[in-house]
């Protein structure tokens, strides 16, 4: 985007006030999005995200500064009005780039650019017609298409020089449910780390109709029971369990500063001796993968937790000079306009021993919480609540009747020590996570998994 020269005047500008590290980050990212309701295609938005910033650190300190403006005068005033901020300005220190290829872990096969809009919105019609005429009481279906292609150049004072490009192609229906006075809705969104060969694994007829399928489901689903009882949380779905209740806590923005309920607990049995966590970026096509973290530290496979005991967290370069610890590629962010700071890739449960029908028979009463929706939690308590989108009973040991209204919610470290059994096959779930440095793709990974006793909350 611009020359290694100008980066090089750029980083020692940023330099200037004796700051130890410097990095110069710069974008152009694309972003299409398309949504139709109501019968028509009522929203096709186009846009691009273009700008520079520049961090320094000195220690613990950081000043972060970005433009839309890459101009050679632009940058370099920006870099001087970040180093002032630390101190006088002296002479900076000269830097040197070298550059440096990265491996690429996701490939795309049909760059969504490479797309008609007009192809696009056939894809569109197609579930959105697959999910209105699906059934009679669907009232009404909603249809988006997005897609991310971001550019990125990342140059820094220890002399690195590296170019990365992240495609994001996402698809998901809403779909509403009606009958009398009560509405019932599902959301089924399904993305890849890619293009358009998204639609190669699942058909807009598909997506559609599955949401419409759960949505007239829940018009009959009985409300859910309420208290502590065992829940089952399935295979893929179930992940954003572990993300919510666990992956916060281990990031090392919460940990730095002691906000953290696993704060100092290194070496310590935070989980039941049948878990095993990783945050791994480097898994070829996955969701939330990456090739290069936005502070140029390529991806790498995190040991968070393993048999129950704590062993590692995800650190960026701020965390790690407030922890003693070293970086482990987990510093992102959203665009330019943000400070990176550590963040989840793919985080997951390790598969376990145990078959997925011996763990739904061994329930006698509960619930199988199919597919989660929202939720939050607060790192510092590592307490959670969720919604669940859909639901079941387990009784005598059968998956039976539907319910609705059901949330859950509970303490993660309680939850953790209470997962009696976790499943031998492993699937993942893609969304988006918003924290302090913008939204973010990530995926979890999860076997089903049995926990004895969970608060189960409903209407």
């Amino acid at each position: 985007m611009i020359s290694r020269t100008l980066m090089e005047e750029v980083i020692a500008a940023a330099l200037a006030s004796g700051g130890d590290y410097a990095e110069l980050f710069l974008e152009d990212t694309r972003r299409n999005t398309m949504t139709m309701s109501g019968g028509r295609i009522n929203v096709i938005l186009s846009g691009c995200d273009y700008g520079a910033s520049v961090r320094i650190l000195r220690g613990t300190d950081s000043i972060y500064a970005y433009t839309n403006d890459v101009s050679r005068e632009s940058l370099l005033k920006l870099a001087k009005q970040a180093a002032s901020s630390l101190g006088e300005i002296a002479e900076g220190k000269q830097v040197s780039l070298v550059e440096r290829y990265n491996l690429n872990y996701s490939q795309t096969l049909i760059v969504p650019s490479s797309v008609s809009n007009k192809d696009k919105a056939e894809l569109v019609k197609r579930a959105y017609w697959a999910a209105k005429e699906y059934h009679p009481e669907v009232v009404q279906a909603i249809v988006t298409y997005k897609d991310i292609d971001q550019k990125i150049t990342l140059a820094t004072s220890e002399g690195l020089y590296t170019n990365d490009r992240r495609i994001y192609t996402s698809f998901g229906v809403r779909s509403i449910a009606n009958r009398g006075s009560e509405n019932q809705v599902c959301n089924k969104r399904y993305e890849v780390q890619g293009g358009l060969e998204l639609f190669e694994n699942w058909s807009p007829e598909w997506i559609g109709e599955q949401a419409s399928q759960v949505a007239v489901m829940k018009l009959d689903a009985r409300p859910s029971p309420i208290g502590e009882m065992p829940v089952v949380l399935p295979r893929g779905t179930g992940g954003i369990f572990l993300h919510e209740a666990c992956g916060h806590s281990l990031e090392s923005s919460s940990v730095a500063n002691g906000g953290s309920v696993f704060s100092g607990k290194l070496g310590s049995q935070v989980a039941t001796d049948k878990i095993t966590i990783y945050d791994d970026g480097t898994i070829p096509g996955a969701w939330g993968s990456i090739n290069v973290d936005d502070e140029g530290i390529p991806s790498q496979k995190n040991l968070l937790i393993e048999n129950g005991i704590l062993k590692g967290y995800m650190i960026d370069r701020l965390g790690a000079r407030r922890m003693g610890m070293e970086p482990t590629g987990s510093g992102r962010k959203e665009s330019y306009r943000f400070a990176p700071t550590s963040r989840m890739t793919n985080t997951y449960i390790v598969a376990g021993e145990d078959e997925e029908q011996d763990i739904i028979s061994s329930v006698e009463y509960g619930l199988y919480a199919k597919e989660m929706g929202g939720g939050t939690a607060n790192p510092q308590t590592s307490s959670f609540n969720f919604n669940v989108q859909e639901a079941y009973l387990i009784e005598n040991g059968r998956i039976t009747v539907p319910v609705k209204g059901a949330t859950l919610m509970g303490m993660g470290v309680e939850a953790l020590m209470n997962i009696e059994m976790v499943g031998n096959q492993l699937d993942f779930d893609g969304g988006f996570c918003g924290a302090s440095s913008g939204s973010l793709p990530v995926s979890n990974g999860q076997p089903m998994i049995k926990i004895s006793k969970l608060v189960v909350g409903g209407k």
